[in-house]
């Protein structure tokens, strides 16, 4: 399954690129600016974006500046027909193509394939597993679903991010202010506490005992951690 971005402040494309795109190994997703583009690329597996240029807030040059200093997956710019300038900049910012409006379906389907094929034939993508697994628990990321012993437990949206964060990433310690920056997208100003009450809210629906909790570890100064050992 790959994720794709489409990124234009113009719903009526939006929605025309999603009639293109429909594909059972596609998972679309939608951003109406460049901002909303990164904060989304920020929390999600995204594997390739469509970039709309002139767009409010931050356009779509300025967002994949912003967005190269962190990732290399595939951009394809989203033009207007005579925008030589923007199509030669975006290049030079780090799109690896661009299409021309009005869009020719079979065009982006092509051009979408061909920059996936790259990206992951040249080993810098990797499909994350879609299923994790911590001891009894599993969270399933496509269906959004977390199961203990089998049995679905409903948790807020923040407590499946901080659930998917730490799970995904077994072993390693978040500290709190890292978390909040994650899942909050935010300055991490009183991030102490927002992060503690939703990590005592989510371990007493995943653990058997909250007080003495089997998954979800704090380490004393340092944050939390679910344990990376087989049998935990």
């Amino acid at each position: 399954m790959y994720n794709i971005l489409i990124c234009d402040d113009e719903q009526d494309i939006v929605n025309a690129l999603k009639i293109y795109l429909n594909n059972p190994e596609y998972k679309l997703f939608e951003a109406n600016d460049g901002q909303q583009a990164l904060n989304f690329i920020e929390n999600e597996d995204i594997h390739l974006v469509l970039m709309d240029i002139m767009m409010p807030k931050l356009d779509g040059i300025c967002a994949t500046v912003k967005l190269r200093e962190k990732s290399n997956i595939p951009v394809i710019f989203l033009t207007a027909k005579g925008e030589d300038t923007d199509k030669i900049l975006g290049l030079d910012v780090g799109a690896d193509d661009y299409i021309t409006k009005p869009f020719n379906p079979v065009e982006v389907c092509a051009r979408v394939r061909s920059q996936l094929r790259r990206y992951f034939k040249l080993g810098s993508g990797e499909i994350k597993n879609e299923v994790y697994t911590a001891g009894a628990i599993e969270l399933n990321d496509r269906t959004k679903s977390v199961t203990v012993n089998g049995n679905e437990v409903t948790l807020t949206r923040k407590e499946y991010e901080i659930l998917k964060l730490l799970i995904s990433n077994r072993g390693k310690v978040f500290s709190p202010k890292e978390i909040y920056i994650k899942i909050w997208n935010e300055k991490p100003y009183g991030s102490e506490n927002t992060v503690a009450v939703h990590i005592r809210h989510l371990r007493e629906k995943i653990e058997i005992d909250p007080s003495n909790p089997r998954y979800l570890k704090l380490i004393f100064g340092q944050g939390y951690k679910i344990e990376k050992g087989r049998d935990i």
